[in-house]
């Protein structure tokens, strides 16, 4: 009994050491300087009547247009944009069409701010605007 003392406690400085010499994680670059991939799923372009002022936009233009968003949310090559009106909330989804494309809007879904009910993009899109 007495010759297995000193291995647990070499097996104990052993395993303490590991505890104390952990490496923080890696941090991500910010988001415009991630280096996007080469592997597209190209999205789904809305074409509805009304919409032609954003689909096709880019985030950089629709920040113009609408302000500053309520949620700016990207992951991987896509992005959100929310913005709200009095009424309505608008979300702006924004992708690359392509590898070598600029992302650019593609779909927008338009919801009311009580309940969550379906609304009209274009009448929320002009609500937005007016904020």
């Amino acid at each position: 009994m007495r010759g297995t003392a000193p291995s647990l406690a070499a097996l104990a400085l052993l395993l303490g050491g590991c505890a104390g010499s952990s490496k923080p994680a890696p941090t991500r670059p910010p988001a415009a300087v991630q280096p996007r991939s080469t592997v597209v799923r190209v999205p789904e372009v809305m074409a509805p009547k009304g919409l032609e002022g954003v689909i096709g936009s880019s985030a950089e233009a629709l920040l113009k247009r609408f302000g500053t968003p309520r949620i700016d949310l990207v992951e991987g090559d896509a992005r959100k944009l929310q913005f709200a009106g009095a009424k309505c909330v608008l979300d702006i989804y924004i992708y690359p069409v392509s590898a070598v494309a600029q992302p650019t809007a593609t779909h927008v879904v338009a919801r009311q701010r009580q309940g969550g009910g379906a609304a009209d993009p274009g009448a929320c899109i002009r609500e937005v605007e007016k904020r």
